[in-house]
C-alpha cells in the first residue's frame, strides 16, 4: 500500500480545506515546493497534487506553482483539478506530472475517461456524499451512486480510483473503510482511500483489508496527528 501525501493548492499557496469548502482555507505554506522536498526526504514515493482553484475554474490556475513542484523532486506525481480536456492532459504530462486524476468529467463524460485512460497514465477521482457522487469541486451532488460509477471503470484501463468521502475530507475524524473497499470491490481497479484520515491506526485499518492500493494523506500530517516517516516505515515493513 502506497502512502500518498497531499498538496492542495489554492491561490499558489499548500492549503487544506474542510469537507471541500474554498471558504475554509487554512493555509500551511506560501512555498509548497518545499513541502515537496520534505516529502521525498521523509520517504514517500508519491505526491497527491490537487489544483483547486481549477476544480471550480475547469482549467489549470495554478501552473507556475505545478511547475516549481515538479522541478524542485524527483517524486512520482498524479495531479487533479479541472482537468477537463485531452489538451490539459498533455499539458501536465508534458511537464512531467505521471498521472492524471479525473473527476466531474468522469460522471458527465464517462466514454472520454475510458477513452482517456487507453492513450494515458489516468486516475478517476471518486467524491461521494452519503454514498453519492459529488461534481464540480464538490458544489453539486449528483444522482448516481459512487459504487456504480466505480463499475463503469472496470476493466477500461484506469490505473487507479482514488475515493474520498467528502463529509469526513479535512476533519480528522477517521478515513471511511468501509466505503474504500467497497469502492475497490465494485471496480477491481486499484483503489487509493481520502478523507478523514487522522492517525496510524488508519494507515493500518486499509492495510488490514488487503483490498487497498494506497491512501491519501493530508491535514494528519499538517497538523501533525500522524508521523509520517513512521507511517513510510510501516509500509516498508508489512
Amino acid at each position: 500500500m502506497e502512502i500518498l501525501p497531499a498538496i492542495d493548492l489554492k491561490d499558489g499557496k499548500a492549503v487544506r480545506l474542510t469537507k471541500g469548502l474554498m471558504e475554509s482555507a487554512k493555509v500551511y505554506s506560501d512555498e509548497p515546493w518545499q513541502l515537496a522536498k520534505r516529502f521525498e526526504e521523509m520517504g514517500s514515493k508519491w505526491l497527491h497534487l490537487v489544483d483547486l482553484n481549477g476544480a471550480f475554474a475547469g482549467e489549470p490556475k495554478n501552473l507556475e506553482q505545478i511547475e516549481k513542484i515538479r522541478s524542485s523532486c524527483n517524486l512520482k506525481m498524479e495531479l487533479g483539478g479541472g482537468v477537463r480536456d485531452e489538451e490539459t492532459i498533455k499539458r501536465y504530462l508534458d511537464l512531467g506530472i505521471d498521472r492524471i486524476i479525473l473527476g466531474s468529467v468522469a460522471v458527465k463524460r464517462p466514454d472520454f475517461v475510458k477513452e482517456m485512460a487507453s492513450k494515458y497514465p489516468i486516475a478517476v477521482g471518486i467524491d461521494a456524499i452519503d454514498g453519492y457522487v459529488a461534481v464540480e469541486g464538490w458544489a453539486e451532488v449528483s444522482q448516481m451512486r459512487a459504487t456504480d460509477l466505480a463499475k463503469a471503470f472496470a476493466e477500461c484501463g484506469v490505473e487507479a480510483i482514488i475515493c474520498t468521502d467528502v463529509g469526513r475530507d479535512g476533519t480528522l475524524s477517521g478515513v471511511n473503510v468501509e466505503f474504500t473497499v467497497s469502492i475497490a470491490e465494485a471496480s477491481g481497479v486499484d483503489t487509493i482511500a481520502s478523507g478523514g484520515v487522522r492517525d496510524m491506526g488508519d494507515i493500518e485499518a486499509l492495510q488490514e483489508t488487503g483490498k487497498v492500493a494506497g491512501v491519501i494523506v493530508g491535514k494528519a500530517f499538517y497538523e501533525g496527528t500522524i508521523d509520517l516517516k513512521e507511517a513510510f516505515n510501516l509500509i516498508k515493513e508489512r
